[in-house]
């Protein structure tokens, strides 16, 4: 999928099935490099996918959304992607905490 400005493309290490990373075409190391137009086509193509993935597999009913930004954050490729990663009841035993979880000790509320 893609549209002027950005492109989607499965994650060749996914999370969970139908995991999807959405990268604008031009470099732009972090998300916070993105032009508004830039952020809006990322979007676009999030959106879109996330109807697409819902059709394609019923059993999804969640997703995380994000992105890693600098070093400190855990990013290693430093070309912008935003993470759609869809998510099934009972993948793992707990999840809340959701993105919190990035800090085990603060996931928990």
């Amino acid at each position: 999928m893609r549209n002027s400005l950005a492109f989607a493309v499965r994650d060749t290490t996914p999370v969970t099935a139908l995991h999807t990373l959405v990268l604008p075409y031009r470099h732009a190391p972090t998300y916070f490099d993105l032009t508004e137009a830039e952020l809006a086509a990322v979007n676009d193509l999030i959106w879109r996918l996330r109807s697409d993935i819902e059709k394609d597999d019923a059993s999804v009913k969640g997703f995380n959304v994000g992105a890693n930004v600098g070093a400190v954050s855990g990013q290693t490729i430093f070309h912008c992607h935003v993470h759609l990663i869809p998510r099934r009841k009972g993948d793992v035993q707990n999840p809340v905490g959701g993105v919190r979880a990035v800090i085990p000790d603060k996931m928990r509320y």
